[in-house]
């Protein structure tokens, strides 16, 4: 029978689970808790970064439906819940290893779907979605120019032979 503190616990790490959409593990072995509150407010309006405990979130884990995790949760393991951008918040990971090497990125999860922690350095690659929309957008007018500009080359074209060839009976008429 789980005490109800651990039972309460586990609740809390499945909402969690449910609540975000995507969720990526990490190792904090060597960090200080200065640098564990700096990596919490550089992850802050993205995710949430919390301390768990191997069994109980291995608990939670399949409670959410979620079995990513299983072979990951090893040594002193966090987990950042994604509510916001998840390219953002592997970005601010990303950043925070290169900055401070005790800090592994050993997994997470996006929309349920498993990653490696190759593919959340992947991810953290990817420019943010606003860029990515931009480029989007940009791409759609310049096609729109050149369909216009398609449709307006052969009238525009064949207008100019016209002129040419009346200027050149013009000149013919002129000279006989």
């Amino acid at each position: 029978m789980a005490r109800p503190d651990k039972a309460a616990a586990v609740a809390e790490v499945a909402d969690k689970f449910r609540d975000s959409n995507a969720a990526m593990l990490t190792e904090y072995r060597g960090l200080t808790v200065a640098q564990l509150k700096e990596l919490r407010r550089s992850l802050s309006g993205n995710a949430t970064y919390a301390v768990v405990k191997n069994t109980l979130t291995s608990i939670a884990a399949k409670e959410a439906g979620i079995d990513a995790f299983e072979a990951d949760l090893k040594g002193p393991s966090a987990i950042a819940f994604v509510t916001g951008d998840p390219v953002e918040a592997a970005k601010g990971l990303r950043d925070f290893a290169k900055a401070n090497p005790a800090l592994v990125i050993k997994g997470g999860v996006l929309d349920g779907k498993p990653l490696t922690a190759a593919e959340v350095t992947k991810l953290a690659d990817l420019e943010s979605r606003e860029v990515l929309l931009a480029k989007t957008v940009g791409a759609m007018k310049a096609k729109l120019y050149q369909a216009a500009y398609a449709f307006t080359a052969k009238p525009a074209q064949a207008a100019r032979v016209i002129d040419a060839l009346r200027q050149k009976q013009e000149s013919e008429a002129a000279a006989a």
